[in-house]
C-alpha cells in the first residue's frame, strides 16, 4: 500500500498551486479547480510525519456523497470527481471563516469547558455538562481560518464588529449551517452514528453564497456510535467514535499538542495500519457501502491521467 503524501501535478490549463495541510488545489483556467485528497494526516494543526493509505480516496468519496445529498440545501462547488482522489469544482471566492457547529460537549469544546469556560465564541454554556454530553441546541463556534498556523476561535459579534462579512451573507451561512447539520445527523441516525460537530466552509461564486471544501468526512466530522452512547455517558465512559479524535488523543498521551518545544512523536507502522482501517471504517460505516480500494501502485500517473483525462472530454 502507497500513500500520496506529496506531489506535483501538471494538469491541462494549470495557473497556480495551493497546498493546504492534507489536500493540494489547483487552479486551472476558466475558474475551474482540481483538489487532490492526499493521504496527509494533520492534528494540532501540523501534519502528521507518515502517510495514511486510502484516507485521501474515503475523505474524498464521503464528502462527494454528502455534496451530492445536500445541494438541495445550499449550492456548492463540486462539478466531478474523475478519481477516487480527486474532485473538480469552480472557483470560489472564500470566506475565511470556519462555521463549526456543535450538537455534543467534545473535542475542543469539552477541552474548553473542562478549564472552566463557559462562554465558547460568545455562546454560553450550561453548568453541569460532563465530556460528550449533548447539549440543549446546536451551536455554531466559528473560528478564523489561517493558512498557516491555529485558526482562532471568534463570536459572531467579532465577526460582524471586524466586518470580515456583510450581517447579510453571516446569516446566510448561519442559515446553511443549520440546514446542513441537521441533513448531516438524519443521514447519520440512519446508519446508527450520531453526528457529534462538524464545520462547513462557504466561498461565493458569482455573488452567491456557495459550499466548499469538504463536509461531513472524519477529517471535518466527529461521529460516535448510537448504540451504547447513553449507557456510556451513564457509566463515564468514553464514547466509542468515528473521527480522528483517537490521533489527537494518541498524540496527546505521548506529549504532543502542537505546543512551542513539544516534539512529534514516531508513527509505528501499526498505528498507520489502524488509522487507515478506522478511515475506511467509517466509509462503509457512512455510506452503506463495501470500500473499493483503488490502486495504489503508481498514484501519481493514475491521477494525473484520470484528471487530464476529463478536462480533454468536457
Amino acid at each position: 500500500m502507497q500513500a500520496l503524501t506529496s506531489n506535483s501535478f501538471h494538469f491541462q490549463g494549470q495557473t497556480k498551486v495551493y497546498n493546504g495541510k492534507v489536500r493540494d488545489v489547483y487552479t486551472l483556467e476558466n475558474d475551474l479547480l482540481v483538489m487532490v485528497a492526499s493521504d496527509r494526516i494533520s492534528a494540532f494543526d501540523h501534519i502528521l510525519p507518515k502517510g495514511i493509505p486510502y484516507k485521501g480516496q474515503v475523505l474524498n468519496q464521503v464528502a462527494t456523497m454528502f455534496l451530492e445529498a445536500t445541494k438541495d440545501i445550499v449550492p456548492n462547488w463540486l462539478l466531478a470527481t474523475p478519481d477516487p482522489a480527486v474532485a473538480i469544482g469552480v472557483a470560489c471566492e472564500p470566506i475565511r471563516i470556519e462555521m463549526v457547529i456543535r450538537g455534543y460537549l467534545a473535542g475542543h469544546a469539552a477541552r474548553e469547558y473542562k478549564a472552566g469556560k463557559r462562554m465558547l465564541c460568545g455562546v454560553a454554556l450550561p453548568e453541569g455538562l460532563k465530556e460528550n454530553d449533548r447539549l440543549p441546541a446546536p451551536i455554531i463556534t466559528p473560528a478564523t481560518k489561517a493558512d498557516e498556523g491555529h485558526d482562532e476561535d471568534i463570536s459572531k459579534e467579532d465577526i460582524l464588529a471586524r466586518q470580515l462579512v456583510t450581517p447579510e451573507i453571516y446569516a446566510q451561512m448561519e442559515q446553511y449551517t443549520h440546514a446542513l447539520f441537521q441533513r448531516g445527523t438524519e443521514m447519520a441516525a440512519e446508519r446508527g452514528l450520531i453526528l457529534v460537530d462538524t464545520k462547513y466552509e462557504f466561498g461565493l461564486h458569482n455573488g452567491v453564497v456557495t459550499l466548499i471544501d469538504e463536509i461531513h468526512t472524519p477529517d471535518s466530522s466527529r461521529y460516535f456510535y448510537v448504540d451504547g452512547y447513553e449507557a456510556r455517558q451513564a457509566n463515564g465512559e468514553a464514547q466509542k467514535q468515528l473521527s480522528k479524535e483517537f490521533v489527537r488523543q494518541w498524540l496527546i498521551e505521548n506529549g504532543f499538542q502542537g505546543l512551542d518545544g513539544q516534539q512529534m512523536p514516531f508513527m509505528p507502522d501499526d498505528f498507520v495500519q489502524v488509522i487507515s482501517e478506522r478511515y475506511i471504517e467509517l466509509y462503509e460505516r457512512i455510506t452503506g457501502l463495501r470500500f473499493e480500494k483503488a490502486d495504489t501502485q503508481n498514484i501519481v500517473a493514475r491521477i494525473e491521467n484520470n484528471v487530464n483525462a476529463y478536462l480533454q472530454n468536457r
